[in-house]
């Protein structure tokens, strides 16, 4: 049964039978799409190490070392949007990487671009997000501000764990595809930026810490699998988020505009997919039609309303539960300036990183900016995790997080 939305009934899910043929035969003839990312095109920080082999090509080993990071992990227990609930069947941000690395290989292989540099990415985008989603984003910035003057955001965050923080010797491309992501701003047409070096991306991510969002919502990934993972973003979460909204009983089946309920996520996929590969063969560009990118648009939007911002998600976040950020930042914060080496902060995380980092003969520069390893340490953690720690650290902790049984 072919399921069709009446805000993009032209959006079938299908492309033209002239797109389909080239698809095919660039599939037939192995066909390399001229503005795709070559292996032999890989930029490493250390280029000794890390070399391609036969086993393990270029960008593979990307795609490893980031499953291998005790952060890829901890994404099994962070929020995707509902938080505190016991519905084992809701979206954690763990599901949501590898929906995004999905989506975007269906998108690379019709477009003929590099799949594993796309898997890197998408595994990788999200991987510094902090615990409660984009809630617990929010409040970590505001006490990140505070004390640096900067901003928190989590696509800053994740390359600062793979490149810094683990020193995991990722290529520029896939740490410039993971900078880049923005799935909140969503864009017809991601053109590529001219980075080609270590040093212009290391001047991108100083500016994104000290300027936040005004910058961030101007970087253009260097590659176009970058550009692919950026739409992918958000192609993941816009069908899925409903299904979940639902699942949690948040919304009815009928209570999006579209009147789709769960299916639209399946419609979404298809339909974005099959959009954007029709407007973006052939060019040196990633595009969606005028009726792709309105309906695209008009879905996000519909989500803000009537999932993030209900009182049922944004509110089960009070005034309380930002308070408790600010508190365990401090609290953290003095351990590391009284040299508590039996505090939580140094035991279970400068100590987990150090170890970490010891068969590779690096260190764990802690002591640059505490108030940054404050931040690398919260932005780490579980829900249950922060949970746990601010229930054990401060008393008043004990009521503030909701509880929804799992059996009524």
């Amino acid at each position: 049964m072919i399921v069709q939305n009446p805000f993009a009934p032209h959006l079938t899910g299908t492309v033209s039978p002239a797109a389909q043929a080239l698809i095919l035969e660039h599939a037939r003839t192995h066909y390399t799409n001229p503005c795709a990312t070559r292996d032999s095109d890989i930029i490493r920080r250390e280029p000794a190490r890390d070399e391609a082999s036969c086993l393990r090509p270029a960008f593979v080993r990307d795609v490893e070392k980031i499953i291998h990071t005790p952060a890829y992990n901890r994404l099994a227990g962070k929020t995707q949007v509902f938080s505190f609930r016991p519905n084992d069947d809701l979206t954690r941000r763990n599901l949501h990487v590898q929906l995004v690395a999905r989506i975007a290989r269906d998108i690379g292989r019709a477009l003929s671009l590099n799949l594993d540099l796309i898997e890197a990415q998408g595994l990788g985008h999200d991987i510094g997000h902090a615990p409660f989603g984009h809630i617990g984003e929010r409040f970590l910035s505001k006490v990140y501000h505070e004390h640096t003057g900067g901003a928190f955001f989590h696509n800053v965050q994740s390359v600062r764990a793979l490149d810094t923080l683990y020193k995991r010797n990722l290529s520029l491309q896939v740490l410039d595809g993971i900078i880049c992501h923005n799935g909140e701003f969503e864009q017809q047409c991601i053109t590529r930026s001219a980075r080609t070096s270590f040093a212009e991306y290391d001047t991108v991510v100083q500016r994104c810490w000290q300027e936040g969002e005004s910058f961030i919502n101007t970087l253009r990934p260097m590659t176009l699998e970058g550009a692919v993972v950026r739409l992918s973003d958000i192609i993941a979460y816009v069908g899925k988020d409903r299904q979940d909204a639902i699942r949690a009983g948040l919304i009815q089946e009928d209570g999006f505009d579209a009147h789709l309920g769960s299916s639209y996520n399946s419609w979404a996929i298809s339909a974005f997919v099959a959009d954007c590969v029709e407007h973006s063969l052939g060019k040196d560009h990633i595009e969606l039609s005028d009726e792709g990118f309105r309906e695209l648009a008009r879905a996000k939007k519909e989500n803000y309303e009537k999932i993030y911002m209900t009182s049922e998600v944004d509110g089960n976040f009070g005034k309380q539960t930002e308070e408790l950020f600010a508190k365990l930042f401090e609290h953290e914060l003095s351990a590391l300036t009284q040299g508590d080496e039996s505090s939580y902060i140094f035991r279970h995380h400068i100590q987990q990183v150090r170890k970490y980092l010891e068969p590779y003969g690096y260190s764990y520069d802690w002591e640059d900016c505490p108030a940054q390893t404050v931040t690398d340490f919260i932005s780490s953690m579980t829900d249950s995790y922060f949970i746990d720690v601010c229930e054990h650290l401060f008393p008043e902790a004990q009521d503030v997080f909701p509880t929804y049984p799992r059996f009524v």
